[in-house]
């Protein structure tokens, strides 16, 4: 089995930032409080069971060695510091030479906050015809829309999705990467389409998935916002959506391959309802199937595990206990 390693291009100065970015790199930027971009990628890798991480910082490399060291949550963690810097290309090139041959890499923008299933990327990747895979992913208008019909103007879209895809800042690579004549600038200027023109570039996408790139204050702001109640887990993501002294409802994200850990409730009685998705709850004494649309109450003292075989998002509409989780086993590094 080859191993998969990852890599973080940290380097850059954020300039579109500051005044964050003037005292720490941008993947130290934080989206909620003691929790940066570089938490959540660390965490992402860890979960997919890459356990080997090269990052490649520049500027304030310091700060990023001071805060995690050689090892965050068991991930062995290797430092490839540019003097300068020369573009992405230049850092894929240094952290490519730094990494075995016979390991497989997946590659991620350090300003790239997702909730893409790295697990699933890496297997199609492996299974894949092309040396190299782009996650991409839908173009979202930065402007709100609207549409027409004849001279009559019919409807407002708010910031819509598009039918356009747009590299999502995260690769895999099964091989060592050639990078011909060229030494700087940044990959999609230089070698992506030259790969591309040599039908060396498949892709990799996840329809409907959280994704954004971190490069300016505005969105800074947004991913402040998105995870004033979210908490993100081992299989997906977790995030409270109403709260009072009566009723609790939750959004539950369980990527493809991924189970929640086994457990049950002293007192919370919920109900399930699927948004998108498909698996199963399963019991001590059998499964439930899910389906979208589909409904699933689960009673106090019930022990359960959701299991997705698809991308699946829930809510989950309860009486009013916050903690009332006991967890009977866990499946992940905690």
């Amino acid at each position: 089995m080859v191993e998969t390693v990852g890599m973080i291009l940290c380097g850059g100065f954020g300039k579109r930032l500051r005044p964050v970015t003037e005292k720490i790199p941008k993947p130290l930027v934080e989206i909620k409080k003691d929790y940066t971009i570089l938490d959540k990628q660390l965490f992402d890798f860890k979960n997919a069971g890459v356990d080997e991480v090269y990052l490649s910082a520049g500027f304030l490399h310091e700060k990023i060695q001071e805060r995690f060291g050689d090892e965050f949550k068991g991930v062995k963690l290797h430092y490839i510091i540019e003097d300068e810097p020369l573009g992405t290309l230049n850092a894929i090139r240094l952290g490519m030479s730094a990494i075995d041959n016979y390991k497989q890499c997946v590659i991620r923008n350090g300003d790239i906050v997702s909730d893409i299933n790295l697990s699933k990327m890496i297997k199609k990747g492996e299974n894949s015809d092309y040396p190299f895979s782009i996650f991409i992913t839908q173009m979202r208008s930065p402007y709100g829309i609207v549409e027409i019909n004849g001279d009559r103007l019919t409807s407002f879209k708010e910031k819509p999705l598009l039918n356009y895809y747009i590299n999502g800042g995260i690769y895999f690579s099964k091989e060592a990467i050639d990078f011909s004549e060229f030494k700087t600038g940044d990959v999609e200027k230089t070698i992506f389409p030259v790969m591309a023109k040599e039908n060396n570039i498949g892709y990799y996408k996840e329809d409907g998935l959280f994704w954004m790139a971190i490069d300016t204050n505005k969105e800074l702001e947004a991913i402040k916002k998105e995870y004033i109640n979210k908490i993100d887990k081992p299989w997906g993501y977790e995030k409270l959506l109403i709260q009072t002294d009566k009723y609790l409802t939750k959004e539950l994200f369980i990527k493809e391959g991924y189970q929640t850990s086994f457990h049950y409730h002293e007192q919370k009685d919920e109900t399930m309802y699927i948004l998108q998705g498909a698996g199963y709850v399963e019991f001590e004494d059998g499964k439930e199937y899910f389906g979208e649309n589909d409904t699933i109450r689960i009673e106090p003292h019930r022990k359960h595990t959701i299991v997705a075989s698809e991308n699946t998002t829930l809510h989950e509409v309860s009486t009013s206990f916050l903690d009332d989780t006991t967890r009977v086993k866990d499946y992940y590094v905690r």
